[in-house]
């Protein structure tokens, strides 16, 4: 009897967990990158990476008063996009510039501050998941920083960095 009642209890407690790790799944939002800014607010085209090259001058983070959407602040996503790695070791980064498109402060300028999310993963991503497309999941917290290479309106802690594909 007394060994039934211990399967009980860790069958309740391994349901009960399963269910609490489905419940905060679920409330997660996909969110598009469209969803980073107002609806009455464009982003600027972006141009071949050849034109930039024929055009120096023109590699230059534009629209640095781009407005954010003050309602994400707080909210769960998970959104799709490219990573600028920034920090990590030799197996992982742990810290990046989430970008809508490929090449972005690499190849063209950076996309406007309410169009780059820079993240912080403690536990890193390896590096190979990093040479293609990602989904983040995380807390968005609508914050502008400034780094070496771009001026961001966004900030999150990932709980989860995994390979779009």
């Amino acid at each position: 009897m007394l060994f039934n009642s211990s399967v009980k209890a860790a069958f309740i407690a391994v349901a009960a967990s399963f269910l609490m790790a489905n419940t905060a799944i679920a409330d997660v939002r996909e969110v598009r990158w469209s969803e980073l800014k107002p609806s009455d607010w464009e982003a600027p085209p972006v141009q071949d990476p050849s034109y930039y090259e024929m055009n120096p001058e023109a590699q230059v983070q534009t629209n640095l008063d781009a407005p954010v959407v003050e309602a994400l602040d707080g909210e769960t996503i998970k959104i799709p996009g490219y990573v600028v790695q920034l920090e990590g070791d030799d197996r992982n980064v742990t810290e990046f510039l989430l970008v809508p498109y490929y090449g972005a402060c690499i190849h063209v300028p950076p996309p406007p501050p309410n169009q780059i999310i820079h993240v912080t993963f403690p536990e890193g991503v390896p590096y190979p998941v990093t040479y293609d497309a990602v989904w983040v999941t995380g807390t968005v917290k609508v914050e502008h920083r400034d780094s070496d290479l771009a001026l961001v309106g966004y900030q999150m802690v990932a709980e989860e960095v995994v390979s779009y594909y």
